[in-house]
């Protein structure tokens, strides 16, 4: 695990105009077979928290599961870790409105797109509508964040949204929230509860 997070940041690095060579010598090392791109770190913390429950060793497997930091950056990741890079397996997850980049990056890059899973919204959505509101609330409030949940609803700018919509927001509200929301969200879903994106992609792994 500890090696798979070197070769992460090494490939970050590369995507930024760093060097490739680290992340290429990495890549052999460590038998790194398939790159599982994601648009933000609580899509990592889901992805990563589901999987360990399933008994499943990513790194172990030469799976490494990759925060982008934004689905603008699609087009360089799937180009260096692609056909068009180190030849790896490009899977993921993508937000419904920003499906068109994807497909366009995975056109460019020769890469398949049958890896990839859609989200209607966001996977902070997904787990919402997986788990229902109230069981959110319970975890919020098992958190000690329930009087800041508590402060949000009331705002008038919330009135007119969902229960479920006021609940994605306010995840997304404060620096790391969504991160930590995303591993306790995971955490919580029931077996049969595992939103279908999130599934398909684990089990195509």
């Amino acid at each position: 695990m500890a090696q798979m997070r070197v070769f992460r940041d090494a490939v970050t690095d590369w995507a930024a105009g760093g060097p490739g060579e680290p992340a290429k010598e990495l890549a052999s090392r460590l038998g790194v077979r398939t790159a599982v791109l994601l648009e933000g770190p609580s899509d990592l913390a889901a992805v990563e928290t589901l999987a360990a429950r399933r008994g499943r060793d990513l790194s172990a497997e030469g799976v490494c599961v990759i925060s982008m930091g934004g689905a603008m950056s699609v087009g360089r990741f799937a180009g260096l870790l692609g056909p068009p890079g180190l030849g790896l397996r490009l899977t993921g997850l993508c937000d419904e409105r920003e499906q068109r980049y994807y497909d366009r990056a995975l056109d460019r890059a020769r890469a398949p797109r049958q890896g990839f899973f859609v989200c209607r919204t966001d996977l902070e959505d997904e787990l919402v509508r997986a788990l229902g509101v109230p069981r959110v609330e319970e975890i919020v409030r098992a958190e000690g964040d329930l009087p800041a949940w508590q402060t949000f609803t009331r705002q008038p700018a919330q009135q007119d949204r969902s229960p479920q919509q006021r609940m994605r927001r306010f995840l997304g509200t404060k620096k790391g929230r969504k991160i930590r929301y995303g591993h306790l969200l995971a955490e919580a879903l029931g077996q049969e509860q595992v939103p279908a994106p999130l599934d398909g992609l684990l089990a195509c792994l």
